[in-house]
């Protein structure tokens, strides 16, 4: 039988994962938006596992609207990157500085 442990073990190896992803590879954006990404998922997996251990759907629902953030971070982000590529010819976060001013 799958219990809420197992669940949160699987979203705590998610949202480690995203934070590795996120502070280990500081060179791509790419890398560092998916890891945003996983992050994201393993909350929306504490989200529905508590919602469906409590039989409230108000978790499912907050998790929806969480997947609508997400999707919007990602297509917001690479449109982005895509603009910021056309310009600058690289994606590298060392180059970004040149943003300012």
């Amino acid at each position: 039988m799958i219990g809420i442990e197992h669940y949160l073990v699987v979203s705590a190896i998610l949202f480690v994962l995203g934070v590795l992803g996120i502070f280990l590879n500081r060179k791509n954006v790419i890398i560092i938006l998916m890891g945003i990404e996983l992050i994201l998922l393993s909350v929306n997996i504490n989200l529905v596992a508590f919602s469906a251990f409590l039989n409230d759907l108000v978790g499912q629902v907050f998790a929806m609207f969480v997947l609508t953030v997400a999707a919007g971070e990602a297509a917001i982000g690479l449109a982005i990157l895509v603009i910021y590529f056309r310009n600058r010819g690289t994606i590298a976060v060392d180059s970004v500085d040149r943003l300012k001013g």
